[in-house]
Parts: structure tokens; C-alpha cells; sequence
């Protein structure tokens, strides 16, 4: 089976999203499933003012038809709803062929924390981009009950893995700051809302791994806060292992696979209880979530680096991937039902 997925999420940004789609590929490669990805490279851009360094893709519609000739999918998911998703949406309806969709990122919310734009007009446009969708796929139980109840329709599940030889407890260096050290790792940007936690008065030290176009400013406000930069793979396991809690302050996050991956270091999760944490978090003894996040950081510190180690342990990325293909099985399934009753129905008027 070949899948082409189409992303405007795509490196060197670094982000959930992106570390999301190359980790099932990795794993859908073992279990028999080819990914290729139609992203912005190869065609040309524009700088995004509120992003420094990214830039926003602008391909033609018959550039995104040639890709999608010369990749000749079985199947198309379309994981972000930036110029590629839409050109390749339109080409499949178009052209008359299902696809998928993923809601990975709460826009409404995100663009209402920059411009004066109501949520409600926001939600109405993602509405209509997903409706159709054969499947729109989501990472939590919370938000397909709360797009469901925006009218979202045709919503399955695809949860998200973690890779457990890379983020492990005994990566953890000696950090030369006073403990505890209360870790946030993500883009360091205004939906983050990482000024609840910098501004929170704890004991310790307070970390920021990361880059963004709000670093400047929060290192100007907050000087007392150690802001690492942005750093990667063993590096950033490294680090995250040798926290004593992982921040997740994000309101608008529709899971946050950075949470598994400081469980699977062995690092208590603290964080309001959202969709994203209260999904992970639930009732499972890995953290802490308050609507007070001073109060569910310092609960952190008593939880079991054990306990959160051994949970992230039954997150596998080939289970995620099982579950993605899953989806686009039952579609293909139910696409080739359908063919057979209008091919039965057609020879019986014949």
C-alpha cells in the first residue's frame, strides 16, 4: 500500500506535527506501508511575519496534480489545512478520489490569540474543509467529543506513540541549576501560553527548550528563566530526562506528543487540565492538573518517575501507525463495496 500524505507542516520546522508524520512513516515502513509526503519542498514561498524562518508554500494546481501523478497513491491524507492541504483537497474532490483528513491543531484558538478574528468564523471554515473528509482523524477522546459537538462530522481515531529508546530516564545529564527544575519544551510562541508558567512563583529553576518569536521577549521579562534554545533528539532527551517536571501551560494543543515523550523519560506531566493533558494525564497516576498551575507543578514534584516511564511504555509508534492505516483500509473497504453494488446493480439493468 503506498499513502501520500499532504503537509505545509514540514522541516526544518520543528514540532509535533512534523515529528508525528516521520515517526509513522518510520513504523508504517515495517509494517508493509509505503509514505511519501507532498510538503512545501520544491516549490516557492513566501516568509510568514509571525513565524521568523518559516514560510508559507505556494504551489499551482497543476504542480500539485504532477506530484500526485508521479506518486500514484493508493491512498491521500491530508494532515494540515495550509495551501497544500487545500490544493490537494481540491484535486481530490476534483478528481473524485476519498480522502482523509487530521485535525491537528486548534486554529480557532490560534488565530484569535493574534488577531481579532472570532473562533466561531474560524470553526465554521475548518468545518467545511473537513466535511469532506471520509475520515477526519484526531488524537484524543475529548476532541472528537468536542469537534463532534461543533458539527464535525465522519471523526475516527489516531493516537500518537513515543519513541522509548530515545527518551529514557537514564539519558538524564547533571544541569548545573537549582532544583527542582520545572522543564517546558515546545515553540517558544503566544500560544503556548508560556507566560503562566514563567510567571509562576516556584521553587528551583524554571527551563525553556525551544525557539520562537516570542523567545526575545520572554527573555526580557523573565531573566531568571534558563531559555536552552532550540535542541534535538539525544540532546533534548537529555535534557528532558533530567527535569524533575514537564510544564505543558498550552491551551490550545490537541495533544501535545511532547507529553509522552518527558513520560518516557520518566518526568511527571503539570499542566491545566485541557483537552491534550487531561487525555494523557486522565486519572493515571504520571502528574498533575489544576487549574492552578503553581498547584499542579508542585503535586508533580510527588509523583513516580517509575509509574511515568511505565506508561509511556505502552505508547508505541506501530501502534499509532495500526491505527492511521486502519482508517484508510476501512475506506478503501467500503470504496470497493460500493463500486461492486453499482457494478452488480448496472449488470442486473443490462
Amino acid at each position: 500500500m503506498r499513502v501520500l500524505i499532504a503537509t505545509d507542516a514540514w522541516h526544518p520546522q520543528v514540532n509535533g506535527v512534523v515529528r508525528t508524520l516521520t515517526s509513522l512513516a518510520r513504523a508504517a515502513k515495517g509494517l508493509g506501508v509505503d509514505i511519501e509526503f507532498l510538503s512545501p519542498e520544491g516549490f516557492p514561498s513566501l516568509p510568514l511575519p509571525t513565524y521568523p524562518g518559516l514560510r508559507l508554500a505556494l504551489p499551482s494546481r497543476r504542480q500539485i496534480a504532477e506530484r500526485i501523478g508521479q506518486v500514484k497513491p493508493d491512498a491521500i491524507h491530508i494532515a494540515t489545512e495550509g495551501t497544500i492541504g487545500l490544493w490537494t483537497r481540491a484535486y481530490c474532490l476534483r478528481h473524485r478520489v476519498p480522502f482523509t483528513t487530521s485535525y491537528t491543531t486548534r486554529f480557532p484558538e490560534y488565530i484569535s490569540a493574534r488577531w481579532p478574528i472570532p473562533e466561531s468564523a474560524v470553526y465554521a471554515a475548518l468545518r467545511r474543509f473537513h466535511a469532506a473528509a471520509s475520515v477526519t482523524m484526531v488524537a484524543t477522546a475529548s476532541l472528537r467529543a468536542d469537534l463532534a459537538s461543533r458539527g464535525f462530522a465522519n471523526l475516527g481515531m489516531w493516537t500518537r506513540g513515543v519513541d522509548t529508546e530515545l527518551f529514557r530516564p537514564n539519558r538524564a545529564i547533571e544541569l548545573p541549576f537549582p532544583r527542582p527544575i520545572f522543564a517546558c519544551v515546545g515553540r517558544v510562541a503566544v500560544e503556548k501560553n508560556l507566560e503562566a508558567f514563567l510567571s509562576l512563583d516556584l521553587p528551583g529553576t524554571k527551563m525553556v527548550i525551544g525557539d520562537g518569536p516570542a523567545l526575545n521577549v520572554l527573555k526580557s521579562r523573565f531573566p531568571n528563566a534558563k531559555f536552552m534554545g532550540l535542541i534535538e533528539n539525544g540532546k533534548l532527551a537529555a535534557h528532558l530526562a533530567a527535569a524533575d517536571v514537564f510544564v505543558f501551560p498550552s491551551l490550545t494543543d490537541t495533544f501535545g506528543v511532547v507529553q509522552l515523550e518527558a513520560l518516557a523519560s520518566g518526568v511527571p506531566i503539570a499542566a491545566f487540565p485541557v483537552t491534550g493533558p487531561k487525555d494523557v494525564v486522565a486519572n493515571n497516576p504520571i502528574g498533575a492538573l489544576n487549574e492552578d498551575l503553581r498547584e499542579a507543578c508542585l503535586a508533580a514534584l510527588n509523583v513516580s518517575r517509575e509509574a511515568c516511564r511505565n506508561f509511556a511504555l505502552g505508547y508505541s509508534w506501530e501502534n499509532s501507525a495500526r491505527q492511521f492505516i486502519g482508517n484508510l483500509q476501512d475506506i478503501n473497504a467500503a470504496r470497493r463495496a460500493r463500486a461492486a453494488q453499482i457494478g452488480a446493480a448496472a449488470a442486473a439493468h443490462g
